[in-house]
């Protein structure tokens, strides 16, 4: 059966969509991957202009999901520099050094100031992020927003605060990683 058009591709995908979700928790092994990749299989398909013919669109669905969800997973692979393993090594006694706890004392403050300086609801999606630890889904469905919008929000709040303290901000995925922003 060939898909002749953006409307019948769509109404598949959401006559489909408990299928596809139960298919994705399994293969993916996660309930909130696999709502943020059906999230964003749906915004891609919507978007849709003209979609192409496919001979077996749920496979294309599925398969389409299933490379969200790959794209995803390689932004979100991060692996520790050797610096890094070795700072985490050297942690031991320095941790207690009283001017090391006053310094972190400080630059918490100066911290939770910039936050209180960032727009209301910027503040708020980047706590929802960084503390809560809530999925993009989540938030952009609990403001409103797309996962797109969550993701520049996190992204200025970061750039504003490392300002604030006088730090660079190292993007850490995509093109550029490892170096500093030029933001």
């Amino acid at each position: 059966m060939k898909d002749t058009g953006q409307g019948s591709l769509a109404q598949l995908f959401l006559t489909s969509y408990e299928d596809f979700r139960g298919r994705l928790r399994r293969r993916l092994g996660s309930e909130d991957l696999a709502n943020d990749v059906l999230h964003e299989t749906w915004l891609r398909v919507d978007r849709m202009e003209t979609p192409p013919n496919v001979l077996r669109p749920n496979a294309y669905l599925y398969r389409m999901a299933l490379n969200i969800a790959a794209d995803r997973r390689q932004a979100d692979a991060r692996l520790l520099t050797g610096e890094e393993v070795e700072e985490l090594l050297q942690i031991g006694d320095e941790s207690l050094d009283p001017s090391r706890v006053v310094g972190g004392q400080k630059e918490i403050q100066s911290l939770l100031s910039a936050l209180y300086e960032l727009p209301a609801r910027r503040r708020r999606i980047f706590i929802a992020a960084r503390l809560e630890e809530a999925p993009h889904l989540e938030i952009s469905q609990r403001f409103g927003i797309s996962t797109r919008m969550v993701e520049k929000e996190i992204k200025a709040a970061l750039g504003y605060c490392a300002a604030k303290l006088e730090r660079k901000v190292f993007q850490r995925f995509g093109r550029g990683a490892g170096k500093p922003s030029s933001e």
